[in-house]
């Protein structure tokens, strides 16, 4: 059987017709649409021009032959006979058929024989936020969801007892019209879209044959509880995949819901793979002498306590690495990635040094810098004054050239005159 079928259903001719069926059908159909024998049916000229469409390739053995093997994408030459004999392009077969009608035919058949009347169920995709905790130390999580679902009383079908869909005349039972567009003077382009007044289907219903619970939309909303686990481990972007649990459409296996992890910035943390970067400040006093104490709150709301070596100093910037306390290992809990520790100074205020025995501090403190040597020829007093560094580089784009040509402007004063040296 071929791959598309719809040429055939144009001219009205089963799959298997021999050359002479189809010669005969297209006459026939051609007489029965014919423009100038339907003068008050707008439609008729486009359903002529698609059985002249479908009969030239009907006809011609060879690209028939790469109709049914590929259908119009091998016609058109973009399919799999892209390669092989008798592969072109379907605007050039359509232009050589018509000569200088100034139609241009684009078919696109889009997925394939009949594909708008059953559609594949789709994924439903939901973005979930999560904290850094949560991926620390797991969650699940339960929610009320809504989807749709076949239809119990009618099974989908969306009639009501034994009464059938009929074939839809505007699309002839195909689910798709061909659509023209002018794209220049005295040239149309003309291609397949789904049929507006069956939506695709290829057939309708009367209102009194519509199923009662779903009104003949085959499909009802049914409200689900559903549970997600967010294991330990999990990252950002991670997907978790209810399958089944997407909406349904009759005569397809039911969609899935698909959560991804959406991570929120940590005001303390930051992750990078399974380990983990936090910042802490000690004071002046613990960055010269040392301290032991609870240094990191954790995510699980564990204290962790570190001792910093005896007679080290810690500076400003100094980083330290704690194993084994980063992120838990995804699948591998029990393994956990690294903390790195970046520590910040905390200088006493001025308080503290009003209260504070100021001789004595300079005894025991590293002593002041001492004048610069050799010392300048000429030193100015500048006044002290504090200030915020976002305010650097804000007068950048008030400096001007004074010596630009381009500035001066004739009316605004005499132009100075040259001295002689």
């Amino acid at each position: 059987m071929p791959v598309e079928t719809e040429l055939y259903e144009l001219l009205g001719v089963p799959a298997d017709a021999t050359e002479d069926e189809i010669k005969r059908a297209y006459r026939k159909k051609a007489k029965e649409h014919h423009p100038d024998k339907n003068p008050n049916d707008p439609e008729a000229s486009q359903k002529f021009q698609e059985m002249a469409a479908a009969y030239e390739i009907l006809s011609d053995s060879n690209k028939r032959e790469i109709y049914d093997s590929y259908g119009m994408e091998g016609v058109a030459g973009r399919g799999a006979a892209a390669g092989g004999p008798g592969g072109m392009d379907a605007a050039d077969v359509f232009e050589h058929f018509f000569g200088g009608s100034g139609m241009n035919f684009a078919f696109d058949f889009g997925a394939g024989s009949r594909g708008s009347r059953r559609r594949p169920s789709s994924d439903s995709i939901i973005e979930y936020d999560v904290t850094l905790e949560d991926l620390y130390n797991g969650k699940s999580v339960k929610m009320n969801m809504e989807r749709e679902v076949v239809c119990e009383p009618c099974k989908g079908s969306g009639t009501r007892g034994n009464a059938k869909p009929k074939k839809c005349v505007k699309c002839e039972g195909k689910g798709w019209t061909f659509v023209h567009t002018q794209v220049g003077p005295s040239q149309l382009a003309t291609s397949r879209a789904m049929c507006s007044e069956c939506d695709g289907e290829g057939e309708k219903l009367k209102e009194k044959d519509r199923c009662k619970k779903c009104k003949g939309e085959k499909t009802v909303k049914e409200k689900t509880r559903q549970e997600i686990h967010i294991e330990k481990g999990m990252s950002d972007g991670q997907r978790i995949v209810l399958a089944g649990a997407g909406d349904q459409v009759p005569g397809s296996p039911p969609g899935d819901v698909v959560f991804v992890l959406k991570l929120k910035q940590h005001e303390s943390f930051e992750r990078s793979g399974n380990d983990l970067l936090t910042t802490v400040k000690v004071t002046l006093s613990e960055a010269l002498l040392g301290f032991s104490r609870i240094l990191v709150t954790h995510l699980d709301s564990r204290g962790v306590r570190v001792s910093s070596p005896s007679g080290k100093v810690i500076k400003f910037g100094d980083t330290i690495v704690l194993r084994g306390e980063g992120m838990p290992v995804y699948k591998r809990s029990s393994d956990k990635g690294d903390l790195y520790v970046v520590f910040q100074i905390e200088m006493p205020d001025e308080v503290w040094l009003q209260s504070a025995d100021r001789a004595a501090l300079e005894r025991v403190l590293p002593p002041k810098k001492a004048e610069v040597e050799p010392k300048p020829p000429v030193v100015d007093e500048a006044d002290y004054e504090e200030c915020d560094i976002a305010d650097f580089g804000d007068d950048e784009d008030t400096w001007e050239d004074e010596d630009d040509e381009d500035d001066f402007h004739p009316g605004m004063g005499e132009e100075p005159e040259c001295r002689q040296q």
